[in-house]
């Protein structure tokens, strides 16, 4: 078999500078070139395929257009690339295809393409030609927004969506792009959310993965339409003042036969050191991050879906477990780089690298670590030797504050720490309060159902947590279902309990979201010193023995503040006194414990009035009535809530 190798200045528009950028590992729109790609050439229409095997003695495209036989179909070599490519006359958009791969010893397999922009859907795996362009945009208006101010210091307050299961037409019918790009859009926009965040996207060939075990990075999954059909949502959402931010998993890829392992009969994406490859606590394997085109691969990825899809941000999955070379690995796979340490210099260089390549392209970009190391600077930028994300995930937060939830009330004196040692750090990094996915599955019950007590002590210690949650530094996440009471854990293959709004203190759970979620955009000190230690500061930190907390948030306007007071015991208290910031009027924005929200109090509409008595450290105080198992949110009387528009 003879390989016919191409030494032409240019094929089909694959120029000698894609190949050497692509080969350098530098080539951050390598979409462009490689993948199935429709265009005309000398006056004849057709589709030219692009695909590196390096190590291929033989490339067919074998298809639904030539009955799966690509001996007719035999793609071309570029030179020394790796790279082959092949132009077919004549063929249109929706032709189902594969590359034919024979190996050195001419052993055969059918590949789905790396770089295709459509799959076949489930259980199917062929590609399928798809042209993304010609999607008109009407997403201007945010675009302009988004380029007029950082998310440092504005709100970010995200709903974790899986589409999957948000919800379904009927068994395994799964709601299509169109129908939740104004179902999920709209109920996201009216619940007070400023973004929304969905698990993965990309082709994945089993349900059950959630997205995390990707076969098409650059394919849109088709179990709720086509890439025009997403790109729709994603302007819908945008135009109803919602950013959307996709999950994106650089760290690993599944083992399937048509996808990226053993792509040309050798570990190319993977690597040849099972001990590097190889992570067994997922049954997946892990990117080869020395290897250039690799490199190319992933960082282009990233920009695709900002590029094609509008998308706004990625949240990067797994970077603990891509920074340490034995994470989730026995011991018979421990590996140590070449310094004698367990940190992946190659990982490492790569999330520099492609942070600092989405900054360049994407100023505005959100780039969000789901981070569980100890791992310094995640969110300082690369010249300062970080890492260059600009958010990270707060999973130290999250694992204390769950902790401290499913105490028993009367045991949390015991514990006081949990909920006060994360203002140690909480400046250390930019953070997010995720709520996310992971804390309701598996067993480890809904948010609300790891609350004790009874039934209403439920309720009650979900709306002062999330009245904590949302008043702590640092943006905010949860998932889905959340944010109206599901009792039962997330059950991936069905569609919320949304029968359960039917239910009162379900119905008036939802409206306490919906009031937290408004109140926290109406109010800059909740979201504008996220990033400074001046932002906060504690009233009282130290009443253990009554479970109460108390403290100041601040915004950069002189005299912009709110007061949170929570109370995490039984008990009631009822001339409670606190510390203020200053003499004056302070009027309650809200009360977890409010009869509108399901609690036993009534709407107090009467300001607070400071008297000159010294509390906490201060020359004036008030005296409150503070409900067992709640929240109260305060602010001077004479403050104004902010007159922007989210």
């Amino acid at each position: 078999m003879t390989v016919r190798t191409v030494q032409t200045a240019n094929y089909y528009g694959i120029r000698p500078d894609d190949l050497y950028l692509f080969n350098e590992g530098t080539l951050y729109h390598s979409y462009r070139t490689f993948g199935a790609h429709r265009l005309q050439w000398d006056g004849t229409e057709g589709v030219r395929f692009a695909v590196w095997a390096p190590n291929a003695s033989d490339v067919r495209v074998a298809g639904s257009f030539n009955h799966w036989d690509g001996s007719g179909h035999r793609m071309e070599r570029l030179g020394e690339s790796g790279v082959w490519a092949l132009f077919i006359p004549g063929l249109a958009e929706g032709a189902m295809y594969k590359y034919e791969i024979c190996d050195a010893d001419g052993r055969k397999r059918l590949k789905a393409d790396p770089y295709a922009f459509f799959a076949e859907r489930r259980p199917g795996t062929a590609s399928i030609v798809a042209d993304l362009s010609g999607y008109r945009w009407r997403d201007g208006a945010w675009q302009r927004r988004k380029r007029e101010r950082l998310p440092y210091d504005n709100p970010l307050l995200i709903y974790e969506a899986h589409l999957g299961s948000w919800r379904l037409a009927g068994k395994e019918q799964f709601r299509t792009y169109g129908e939740l790009s104004a179902e999920l859009a709209d109920y996201a926009a009216d619940m007070g959310y400023t973004h929304i965040e969905l698990l993965p996207l990309a082709e994945h060939p089993f349900d059950r993965s959630w997205g995390y075990q990707i076969t098409g990075y650059f394919a849109a999954t088709s179990r709720y339409g086509t890439p025009k059909e997403l790109m729709a949502f994603v302007d819908r959402c945008h135009r109803r003042g919602l950013g959307v931010i996709l999950d994106w998993v650089p760290g690993h890829f599944c083992k399937d036969d048509h996808g990226l392992r053993l792509f040309d009969g050798t570990p190319i994406y993977e690597g040849p050191d099972p001990r590097l490859a190889e992570k067994p606590e997922w049954g997946t394997l892990a990117f080869d991050f020395g290897r250039t085109e690799v490199m190319s691969f992933l960082i282009s990825n990233a920009i695709f879906w900002m590029d094609l899809y509008h998308i706004d941000g990625l949240r990067v999955d797994a970077v603990a477990s891509m920074i340490d070379l034995n994470f989730g690995k026995p011991p018979e796979l421990a590996a140590h780089n070449a310094h004698g340490g367990t940190e992946n210099p190659e990982a490492l260089r790569f999330l520099r690298k492609l942070n600092e390549i989405v900054f360049h392209y994407h100023p505005h970009a959100l780039m969000i670590a789901e981070d569980s190391s100890a791992w310094p600077a995640v969110t300082s930028p690369t010249y300062w030797g970080g890492l260059g994300f600009n958010f990270k995930w707060n999973m130290g937060w999250m694992n204390d504050m769950l902790r401290y939830m499913t105490l028993d009330p009367d045991e949390r004196k015991h514990h006081h720490h949990l909920i006060t040692f994360s203002l140690l750090y909480a400046f250390s990094e930019n953070f997010v309060l995720p709520l996310s996915h992971d804390e309701v599955v598996h067993g480890k019950r809904s948010l609300l159902h790891k609350m004790p007590g009874s039934y209403e002590e439920k309720f009650a210690q979900l709306r002062l947590f999330f009245g904590y949650w949302m008043t702590h530094p640092g943006k905010k996440l949860l998932f889905m279902g959340s944010e109206f009471g599901q009792f039962d854990e997330w059950k991936d293959t069905e569609a919320l309990d949304w029968f359960l709004l039917d239910y009162e203190l379900h119905a008036k759970m939802k409206l306490y979201s919906r009031k937290l979620n408004r109140l926290y955009k109406e109010r800059p000190a909740l979201w504008e010193k996220d990033t400074d230690p001046g932002g906060f500061e504690w009233i009282d930190a130290h009443n253990a023995g009554q479970s109460v907390i108390s403290f100041v948030r601040r915004g950069n306007r002189h005299g912009d503040c709110v007061v949170a007071v929570c109370n995490f015991s039984r008990q009631a208290y009822r001339d409670y006194r606190i510390g203020v910031p200053a003499p004056g009027r302070y009027r309650q924005l809200v009360n977890s414990d409010d009869r509108s929200f399901g609690g036993a109090s009534a709407l107090r509409r009467k300001p607070y009035v400071s008297e000159p008595v010294p509390m906490h450290g201060r020359n004036d105080s008030i005296r409150i009535g503070l409900p067992p198992l709640s929240f109260l949110l305060l602010a001077p009387a004479s403050a104004k809530q902010t007159d922007r528009r989210w």
